[in-house]
């Protein structure tokens, strides 16, 4: 599923100023699936620590319940381009939205560990699909001037749905009074977080009807007179919009034969673009920002803040996530994705390096002493805005923008699945490390960090400005 091929004439490239309010309703229409995908992400913080006492489970065990939902991510990410430029974007919306309820249900109201599981990996399949149809839906309903702001919508639609599930956890743990297992509205408080779910996952469906299919999907099935409506309703009335129509169609002809085996190329089974799209999507992870949205408050519950605060620490830091990602979308376009994945690399090491140091002291009355965990937490949050504003966004940018025409399908599914991997590796594996070293799992993760920055210098070109057919 790639994104669609813009006009080099002028009168494509800028939006009509009528239009411009049209097309980012249907840009933040289309990132309510980000919205979920950041909500199911992390609401399952507020949830840790009850499912570890309802079910008598270690940190192993824990883990993987947790970790399970990213292969469904995975596997989502991996198909859901095939799907959508099978059956179309807005169906492919409307199956997530199906599958983020009922996960949202099962999750809430399950009978044991196992099936509790299941709907996690429910959820994360729904997750894949919107990681992947929504930035690509959203390149190819936008005009190229303002690609890289809307494509950003997708970053912080995630940021607000994490923000929005810690909030409501902390609110309802408040309500269940300061125990995730506490009674409330006939269930324990953390079964109420997951099921929250339902609301948001039923207004995507419903935003969903709402909003124009893909014109390069409608070219693709032959519909060229709608595909011409879409293009007026979102690039304004001065284009030729049988040029645009016909250039659609040449760089779709292109990609007709898009498939895995064409990716493969060079020394090392990818080609080297592939490589890069791995590279950034594996970076993005291994600094461990999921870390801060999986397990936030049993982090902080470790080194000795009571669960009601470590709750409130959640939701600051996902504030500075949102506050991050604006600064994010004011800047893509004017200074460049990779200068900001650079400065944003630069910050994550300071951040992380002091979360390093502050955690290998010993905990005194069951807390980290008071000058090192005022510098964790505020390192926290600096680790977290240095994220936002800089591989939070970009990477998804770039994964929307760096690939060539003919293997953009195939290379976005590949590298978006890398990405899932990776996000499983890490929190499969943080509880165990916690328990054994919490100082040595902050240095990988800041030795990672350190390590993106000659990866971007070295590997990673510039997108800013250019028509996707220019990439190659």
């Amino acid at each position: 599923m790639a994104s669609t091929s813009q006009a080099p004439n002028p009168g494509a490239r800028t939006a009509h100023p009528d239009h411009l309010g049209h097309v980012i309703f249907i840009a933040a229409a289309a990132a309510m699936g980000g919205f979920l995908f950041g909500y199911d992400s992390s609401v399952i913080n507020g949830a840790v620590e009850a499912i570890r006492d309802r079910y008598d489970v270690g940190s192993a065990v824990l883990a993987q319940v947790i970790a399970i939902a990213l292969i469904g991510c995975a596997i989502g990410a991996a198909t859901a381009g095939r799907i959508a430029d099978r059956i179309g974007r807005i169906r492919c919306m409307q199956i997530a939205a199906v599958l983020f309820t009922v996960s949202a249900i099962g999750s809430a109201l399950p009978f044991a560990l196992w099936d509790l599981a299941m709907w996690r990996v429910i959820g994360g399949f729904a997750i894949g699909m919107a990681s992947v149809i929504g930035p690509a839906y959203i390149a190819e309903v936008s005009p190229p001037a303002y690609r890289g702001r809307l494509g950003s919508f997708q970053q912080a639609a995630i940021v607000i749905g994490i923000a929005v599930s810690q909030l409501v956890n902390w609110g309802l743990l408040n309500a269940a009074g300061g125990d995730q297992r506490g009674e409330l509205m006939g269930l324990e408080a953390w079964q109420v977080m997951l099921g929250v779910m339902v609301i948001p996952a039923v207004l995507y469906g419903l935003l969903s009807f709402a909003i124009p299919e893909s014109p390069r999907f409608l070219v693709s099935v032959g519909r060229h007179e709608r595909a011409k409506e879409i293009l007026e309703e979102v690039e304004g009335k001065d284009v030729d919009f049988d040029a645009r129509v016909a250039e659609i169609e040449h760089a779709m002809h292109s990609e007709e034969k898009s498939s895995f085996k064409d990716l493969l190329g060079g020394s090392f089974f990818f080609k080297p673009i592939v490589w890069v799209g791995i590279g950034l999507s594996v970076f993005q992870q291994f600094v461990g920002i999921n870390v801060a949205f999986y397990y936030s408050s049993t982090l902080w519950q470790s080194v000795g803040v009571d669960p009601s605060q470590s709750f409130f620490y959640s939701f600051t830091t996902s504030i500075i996530n949102i506050v991050g990602t604006v600064i994010a979308m004011i800047f893509v376009d004017r200074i460049g994705r990779k200068p900001l994945a650079l400065i944003g690399s630069v910050g994550m090491v300071i951040g992380l390096a002091l979360e390093a140091w502050a955690f290998s002291f010993d905990l005194v009355d069951g807390k980290l002493p008071a000058t090192q965990g005022w510098v964790a937490l505020i390192a926290a949050h600096v680790f977290v805005l240095f994220f936002a504003l800089s591989w939070g966004v970009v990477v998804w940018v770039f994964l929307g923008e760096m690939f060539p025409n003919r293997i953009r399908a195939a290379a976005l599914g590949v590298a978006a699945s890398a990405q899932w991997i990776a996000n499983w590796a890490i929190t499969a594996s943080f509880p165990s490390l916690a328990d054994w070293n919490l100082s040595v799992t902050y240095v990988i993760y800041t030795i990672f960090a350190a390590l993106s920055i000659p990866f971007v210098l070295r590997f990673v070109k510039e997108t800013k400005g250019k028509a996707l057919e220019e990439m190659g």
